[in-house]
């Protein structure tokens, strides 16, 4: 008898059946916190009638399947004990229920294994899902996959789309339509990847989407594996390396949290991923998060040409154009005057600060900004005092090479003299000066990366990181962290339960910027992505942009600059404190004050914006060439009720190639539209110029 329990959270109920053995079954998702479920509930569930099936076979949509009696399709759980007890089978489930959440209990006791399932809901309609695995013989178990856990979906949602691309182009979102085979991703770099990002959605043509995340910063694997009725089955969880996860005797093996959502369509489904990572994964000191800090990073203005007087200077200037957190970025420490050395040494550089870092720090203070400093923890390079004292002390395999990469290696932080050495190290620095930030930073993957037991260490070196970060909220927690992995490498829930903001390229080409910010809006609120004007031209590839253009780009998301100050002239700093000021005075709707939309991109036209109750702004920014005559209206949905006009339209004179009296009237705030009219039809907008934007402020009249 398979008995039925409900998980209702966010308006919705999740029925799962407790089978007498096997895993438990997903009986459905319900819209509605009460709906009624019956104890029929399971008989609807039966596994597909198949010719020359196995007696007695397990139903397929569960939520860890297993290999062997009679499911034929990708196991989620599989191992075994020096060759024996591979075939696992589940029995005696017991549920502790609490409001919103369940934890599932079962012990196989011929593999002497016990497995919990922790599942919940949340408020925002995002469900999370998470496995452990516990050996309880004497005997060692080698678990070779252990996925987080498994969702199935019906077989019309076929359209899939993940996010493509590398370091410098993240996060573009791509979308390929789903053959008969089993689609699988795999990431074998230590991190969460420039290229293969833990994050796929499906969708019908015309009906529901799902979206999956799993939230984690190391090796990763994402499968859509097809069943025989046409359903598929979505598994996603750590990836571990030939004999990298052995349970000893009493060991447990944990997996990361899968986020998963099923919404109306893919653009619900993001809306409900912006909601979940404000509400439930991010944690802030004090407990809610304070405005963003408009932000100067020093890296592309200075790279390792450190100046003391110059960034003084530099923050002064920065100051003046409203900045409110200015941040050292590499080269202020060792004897680091380039790439190749001093990393591991988290000691200052007296050459470039003979007085230490005080003085800058307490300049930066007196100006009302906040302090920031770059670090990279888990990396070390040859030519750093750290490694000439402890060559042991990087990961690698004996006997083998030792690759290197940006001419540093990996830091084994599985060791606790060599994490407690970094540590060290960082807590004096944090502790000497009035530091509110710091950006970490992780600029290689992990290859042939082993522990001191010779074993593949993947996995127990992201946990290391973790409880990294970890420690250093714990003894400075008014800190707050932005994850760099050279650019978007790292980028998931899991280091967002530790960060408060990310990297998410080190390309800050306004262009490129709109694709890759457009696709991590799929999974990502606006305030935690560091969003920054940069130089024209630009580093990365030299292409030149109106200020207008940059500014527009970076305006709703976590605004910063990335260029030397000192170097705009009288105009630009004008035009960028003005924009500065305009960010500030959106910022409360673009960072959780209003409700979030973004249009699909159609040719070449960027359309996103937030609305509140009695204002809203819309973001346009126009990537190439139109291929049409004219764009389409700019629909602006969720305005409340009333009549609105266009208040403002940032910069005055946007780039258009030619507008009418009517649009101009339209743009001036001339005329008055129901918020339906502007839900419906939208707003007429003049073409823009390739490569060009502009901000829209919309205003409700008072009621008379």
């Amino acid at each position: 008898m398979t008995y039925v329990i409900a998980i209702r959270a966010g308006g919705q109920t999740l029925a799962l059946g407790l089978p007498e053995r096997g895993m438990p079954i997903v009986l459905g998702l319900f819209q509605g916190g009460d709906v009624e479920l019956s104890a029929g509930l399971p008989s609807l569930a039966q596994p597909p009638l198949c010719h020359n099936g196995v007696e007695g076979a397990p139903p397929e949509a569960t939520l860890l399947p297993t290999g062997a009696f009679g499911f034929f399709a990708w196991p989620a759980l599989a191992g075994h004990r020096d060759g024996r007890d591979w075939t696992l089978l589940f029995a005696d489930w017991s549920a502790e229920e609490r409001p919103g959440a369940a934890v599932l209990r079962a012990v196989d006791s011929a593999a002497s294994l016990e497995i919990a399932l922790y599942v919940a809901g949340t408020a925002s309609g995002v469900w999370t899902v998470r496995s452990e695995v516990t050996n309880l013989a004497r005997t060692p178990f080698s678990l070779d996959r252990c996925m987080a856990g498994t969702m199935a979906v019906p077989r019309v949602a076929d359209c899939l789309v993940v996010h493509d691309g590398g370091w410098g182009r993240e996060f573009y979102a791509v979308e390929e339509r789903l053959g008969v085979g089993t689609w699988l991703r795999e990431s074998r770099r230590g991190r969460t990847s420039h290229d293969r990002s833990p994050t796929l959605f499906l969708r019908q043509e015309d009906g529901p989407a799902w979206g999956f995340h799993l939230g984690w910063s190391g090796n990763h694997v994402l499968c859509i594996d097809p069943l025989q009725d046409g359903r598929r089955l979505i598994h996603a969880g750590e990836l571990f390396e030939p004999g990298e996860m052995r349970l000893e005797p009493g060991d447990a093996y944990a997996s990361p949290t899968l986020h998963w959502a099923r919404a109306p369509d893919l653009a619900a489904v993001a809306a409900a991923f912006r909601a979940h990572v404000r509400a439930d994964v991010l944690s802030w000191s004090g407990g809610a998060m304070r405005p963003r800090p408009v932000t100067l990073n020093t890296w592309e203005g200075n790279h390792f040409h450190h100046d003391q007087g110059d960034l003084i200077r530099q923050a002064e200037a920065a100051a003046a154009l409203g900045v409110e957190r200015f941040v050292l970025d590499d080269g202020w420490f060792g004897r680091r005057d380039d790439v190749t050395s001093s990393l591991g040494d988290w000691t200052v550089d007296r050459r470039k600060y003979p007085d230490g870092l005080g003085p800058l720090v307490e300049r930066v203070t007196a100006l009302g900004m906040e302090f920031g400093l770059w670090f990279e923890p888990e990396m070390a390079d040859p030519d750093s005092d750290l490694l000439r004292a402890h060559p042991d002390w990087a990961l690698q395999v004996e006997g083998r090479p030792v690759p290197l990469s940006r001419h540093q290696l990996v830091l084994d932080l599985t060791r606790p003299d060599a994490a407690d050495h970094v540590f060290e190290q960082m807590d004096a620095v944090l502790s000497a000066h009035s530091v509110r930030c710091i950006k970490w930073d992780m600029n290689r993957d992990l290859a042939a990366a082993a522990g001191e037991d010779g074993r593949a260490a993947a996995a127990r070196q992201t946990r290391a990181a973790y409880a990294l970060m970890d420690r250093v909220r714990a003894a400075h927690p008014g800190i707050e962290i932005e994850s760099c992995a050279s650019g978007g490498g790292r980028v998931d829930y899991g280091v967002l339960s530790r960060a408060h903001r990310v990297w998410l390229s080190d390309c800050t080409d306004a262009l490129d910027r709109l694709a890759i910010q457009s696709g991590a809006a799929l999974f990502l609120p606006p305030e935690v992505v560091g969003c920054h004007v940069s130089a024209s031209p630009n580093h990365a590839t030299g292409r030149r942009h109106s200020l207008a253009f940059r500014a527009v780009v970076a305006i709703d998301g976590h605004f910063g600059i990335e260029l030397n100050p000192l170097e705009l002239s009288g105009d630009e700093h004008e035009e960028l404190k003005s924009w500065i000021a305009l960010h500030k005075s959106l910022r409360p709707l673009f960072h959780g004050g209003g409700g979030l939309f973004r249009h699909p991109i159609a040719d070449g036209r960027h359309v996103h914006g937030a609305v509140g109750e009695t204002r809203a702004a819309v973001v346009v920014a126009q990537a190439g060439q139109m291929m049409r005559q004219g764009p389409d209206n700019v629909r602006v949905p969720g305005l409340p009720r009333g009549l609105w006009r266009v208040a403002a339209v940032h910069p005055a004179e946007p780039a258009f190639t030619r507008s009418t009296r009517a649009r101009d009237a339209v743009l001036r705030g001339e005329v008055a539209f129901a918020a339906d009219e502007l839900a419906t039809v939208g707003i007429p907008l003049p073409p823009l110029r390739p490569e060009s934007a502009l901000v829209m402020e919309l205003a409700i009249e008072p009621a008379a």
